[in-house]
């Protein structure tokens, strides 16, 4: 059995041993930083495109088609071409209705690579290939980036490409063939000049979602097969003492290149504790610059200077969760008002407090709600009925759950038969969809207190997911679920018997706010983790799974089952036959 206490400290990140990394002086911008400190996978993949004899003049880059990520990467990119690379293209010479073509001797020439690097957001046709124009009998060549990039790279969002399939089939003969051609993008009115090709020496960057890939792949398999591939990371994995240091670099990089202040010495810890939050895990902070710019944004209004303090952080954190508060607040308000009924102490037979996590679309942040799930049993042919699912309310992984829920209370009462008792386990006043198992270890625990008839003590929430040998299962979203049910008990006054209990896989996924880890400093509030469904128990109910020479659960439900087999045989024939039943049991 593994059963622990959590203190307060195991409760948020460790940034105690890397709190000389915060208090160092130097800043990003003086440091030699890289792309390769954050992302060398995508650092490699950019040199192996950049290499002379390539294996592919395409590179798929997984990362989202946003402004500051195509930078990002034109930057890294940019870097890495030699200043000193060949001149392609040339000039063309317009001469009334005729049109002469000079390969470049110079960097002065009209249509060289005068750009190393060039981003294609959105894009048109005209704009990505240029066009030719005609006005008063005058006919200029209007260059596109195509032929701003030639002889460097092009990055382009991939959305672009899906959206107008002609212009992507242009572009990779282009590329491919090494040569641009001019032609009309009006097939009823051909260009009136002849124009020469154009050496054309391009290599393309596609940055694109996973589903924007998978679009890509199956529009393009061969090319897509061939093509370099790499991904911005957009998490940075604590593995040593200069991982920290590393991620400190980039945040001051992110804040330098916005013009935004950077936390001070002591606004690292929360700051850590939010980004912690925001990945899920204690081990991982996040990389992208798109949440750091935005953290930075929100806390310069109420800085003072070039950095920020870690009380101005708490505070900027503070009013960003009262501003987009209200729908948590009434929902907490209902709980309160017991408009839902969920209870936070005394005892109940079959009655559990689980944790779920509320999304509502379009609002910007998820929060925690305990949710009451109830079982009845009642002697019957062993169904287990899922009203959720009979109602259609339950996805399939919530069936899922509640199956191997099922599989597993047969086997550890080693049933040689079907179990005599029929069971109904539901989410009381849940009038939306359920799905997922997270709330599958408190659906058997409320089953074996119906079974054995122990009551479950109300004071306590439980979360996770179990498999069919019982053990617990990580589930998500855990510091919204812990607070959710902490502010419930907090508004009814904590009484130093109320906590929550979650998967021991769980943990490291915990960063939770300060008013919490007060509580449970002052052992007012606790939090269990518990490698087994085994393990709850006796939290839950005070009694044991299985034990030898005491009261244990698994001895109260085998009993009834006994009783209510043995009952079952005495009336297992009509009233006037029942002294054959007596006959063979004698």
């Amino acid at each position: 059995m593994t059963i622990t206490k959590l203190e307060w400290n195991d409760l948020v990140p460790d940034t105690e041993s890397y709190q000389e990394v915060f208090e160092s002086s130097e800043s990003a911008h003086e440091a030699d930083f890289s792309l390769a400190d954050t992302q060398p996978r995508l650092q490699y993949a950019l040199e192996q495109l950049l290499y002379p004899q390539a294996t592919s003049r395409f590179l798929l880059a997984k990362a989202p088609e946003e402004a500051e990520y195509l930078a990002l990467i034109a930057r890294a990119t940019g870097e890495m071409i030699p200043q000193d690379r060949p001149l392609i293209g040339g000039q063309y010479h317009i001469n009334g209705a005729s049109v002469s073509f000079d390969p470049a001797t110079s960097a002065q020439s009209a249509f060289t690579g005068s750009k190393p690097v060039v981003i294609a957001e959105w894009i048109e046709a005209e704009q990505l290939f240029g066009c030719l124009r005609q006005f008063n009998h005058e006919i200029t060549l209007q260059p596109g980036l195509v032929h701003q990039a030639n002889g460097g790279v092009l990055i382009i969002s991939l959305r672009t490409l899906l959206a107008q399939p002609l212009l992507w089939m242009r572009l990779k003969t282009m590329v491919t063939q090494r040569r641009f051609d001019w032609v009309s993008f009006d097939e009823s009115r051909p260009l009136p000049v002849s124009i020469p090709s154009m050496p054309l020496d391009l290599k393309v960057i596609l940055v694109g979602e996973r589903e924007s890939l998978a679009d890509f792949q199956e529009m393009e398999p061969d090319l897509a097969a061939q093509a370099i591939y790499s991904e911005y990371e957009e998490t940075l994995q604590i593995v040593d003492a200069e991982t920290p240091a590393i991620w400190r670099q980039w945040v001051e990089q992110v804040a330098h290149s916005a013009q935004l202040p950077s936390p001070g010495t002591d606004a690292w810890q929360p700051f850590i504790r939010e980004a912690v939050r925001y990945t899920g895990d204690q081990e991982t902070l996040p990389l992208c610059p798109l949440w750091l710019a935005r953290q930075l944004r929100e806390v310069a209004a109420i800085a003072k200077g070039a950095t920020f303090s870690g009380e101005e952080l708490r505070s900027m954190l503070a009013q960003r969760e009262w501003r987009e508060g209200f729908l948590a607040e009434r929902m907490q308000d209902e709980i309160l008002l017991e408009q839902i009924l969920i209870e936070t102490e005394g005892e109940q037979i079959g009655q559990i407090n689980a944790l779920s996590v509320i999304e509502f679309p379009g609002h910007p942040r998820a929060f925690g709600e305990p949710s009451r799930i109830s079982c009845v049993v009642h002697v019957g042919d062993g169904e287990f009925n899922d009203i959720e699912r009979k109602a259609e309310l339950g996805g399939n992984i919530h069936a899922k759950g509640m199956m191997i829920m099922q599989a597993f209370l047969m086997a550890e009462l080693e049933l040689e038969q079907q179990l005599p008792f029929s069971a109904s386990l539901t989410f009381e006043q849940s009038y939306s969809e359920v799905d997922g198992d997270s709330a599958s270890m408190a659906e058997l625990c409320a089953l074996m207190s119906a079974l054995a008839e122990v009551p479950i003590n109300q004071s306590l929430a439980i979360t996770g997911s179990v498999d069919q040998f019982g053990r617990s299962q990580p589930v998500g979203g855990l510091n919204e679920k812990i607070e959710g049910f902490f502010a419930i008990c907090q508004q009814r006054e904590l009484t130093g018997k109320q906590g929550v209990i979650i998967p021991t896989a769980n943990v490291r996924h915990l960063s939770l706010h300060q008013e919490l880890l007060d509580a449970v400093q002052a052992q007012q509030f606790f939090i269990w983790a518990v490698d087994d469904v085994r393990d709850a128990l006796p939290l839950l109910t005070g009694l044991p799974w299985e034990a030898e020479g005491q009261n244990n659960l698994k001895q109260l439900i085998q009993e009834r089952i006994a009783q209510a087999t043995q009952q079952d045989g005495r009336h297992r024939f009509p009233w006037p036959l029942r002294w054959l039943n007596w006959f063979n049991q004698n």
